[in-house]
């Protein structure tokens, strides 16, 4: 179970402020909309206050979850990078998921090269705390230079066709970089995407290896995380 938020000199109490954060990350809602479902339920309380509160607790949420499965992930991670536009500048997003399809890491950055590519592995691996058996990435050149500088050892299968998995994880975000109507800068879209990827991770239940049973057991665990 995940601590509450502290939550000394609000008006609120800790559930009412850690179900609208789980609103805001855990479905591809504006701040306007969760808004309007608080009050539906008489909770009056301005979109404003709903950013600042998946702002200053949205992290804490992230971060506990992330020392909590730390080292839990498949030792075959895929990697990708996707375009994001802000303000007219070209951006890219670098992702990284395990075989399941867990978001171990996603980084914002400007450029697409060997230098931004260790940024994003070395990142990988002082939060995993671990090596992975193989990577497997698309046929950027920069990985290949990256990997064999940081990680000489690893398996490393350079294939578009074998990095579907990474590929479809992007969809997540661009859905909410639509009901954003785009992210307003890269430090708000790095913020926004950190504490994204570890609260999707608890709904992420790959429905091949589960019952239908046992998957609503594990969705009414997160649920009451």
């Amino acid at each position: 179970m995940l601590r509450r938020p502290r939550c000394q000199r609000h008006r609120f109490p800790a559930e009412i402020i850690a179900h609208a954060a789980w609103l805001y990350f855990r479905f591809p809602l504006s701040l306007r909309h969760v808004e309007d479902l608080l009050a539906e339920r008489g909770i009056e309380v301005s979109f404003q206050t709903v950013a600042e509160w998946a702002a200053k607790f949205g992290r804490e949420y992230a971060r506990s979850i992330r020392v909590r499965s730390r080292g839990s992930f498949a030792d075959k991670w895929h990697l990708d990078e996707m375009v994001v536009a802000i303000k007219g500048k070209k951006y890219w997003l670098w992702r990284a998921v395990d075989t399941d399809g867990y978001v171990l890491d996603a980084l914002i950055q400007s450029r697409r090269n060997r230098k931004a590519t260790l940024k994003l592995m070395r990142k990988l691996l002082k939060g995993q705390c671990v090596t992975p058996r193989v990577m497997i990435t698309d046929k950027l050149r920069s990985y290949g230079a990256a990997k064999r500088e940081i990680m000489p050892g690893v398996e490393h299968r350079s294939h578009k066709g074998l990095n579907n998995r990474a590929e479809n994880s992007h969809l997540a975000v661009r859905r909410r970089e639509r009901g954003m109507i785009r992210f307003k800068s890269a430090g708000q879209s790095q913020r926004f995407i950190s504490v994204h990827g570890p609260i999707a991770n608890l709904f992420h239940l790959p429905r091949n290896r589960t019952s239908t049973a046992e998957h609503r057991k594990l969705r009414n665990a997160a649920t009451n995380t």
